[in-house]
């Protein structure tokens, strides 16, 4: 299987019918005050700039990232379909948001994720990524986790 990585318009089909998927995933699982996650709309105004990963012809995952001037970039909406887990497209989302974010300057990537998103949150882990406490504008949350990663040194 070959795996491709396009930036997209988040209100595109292949882009909407993903994150369709996950928040019908997300529902059930967490009180609309504990989904932090953003609209077709809302990525789109806030210049989320964003990919999705095709697996041959199938829309596989996507994710996107929202640049904090060059202080990080945090990720948004990431998202792989079921049948395409553990197979290391996560990984390869994630090293392509980092790419991009490097690309601008950015040497620090943030995220929230939700306490029940196992694979997500072995994903990131296993990627280097760090427990942090609520950032930007994120209040405390039981149901929320909060990961940083460092993807370029300091420069002093």
């Amino acid at each position: 299987m070959s795996a491709i990585i396009t930036r997209v318009d988040p209100a595109s089909a292949d882009a909407v019918v993903l994150i369709t998927e996950l928040e019908a995933h997300l529902e059930p699982l967490y009180p609309t005050e504990s989904r932090h996650g953003y609209s077709v709309a809302r990525l789109i105004a806030q210049q989320v700039v964003f990919f999705v990963l095709h697996v041959d012809t199938t829309p596989a995952g996507c994710g996107g990232i929202q640049l904090f001037g060059t202080e990080y970039g945090e990720l948004k909406r990431m998202y792989v379909r079921p049948k395409f887990r553990a197979q290391g497209f996560g990984t390869l989302l994630l090293d392509h948001l980092a790419d991009y974010a490097r690309t601008q300057g950015v040497g620090l990537l943030r995220l929230e994720t939700g306490v029940h998103q196992a694979a997500a949150i072995r994903c990131y882990e296993h990627a280097g990524f760090q427990r942090i406490p609520p950032f930007g504008d994120y209040k405390e949350d039981p149901l929320s986790l909060f990961y940083e990663k460092r993807i370029v040194e300091n420069r002093q």
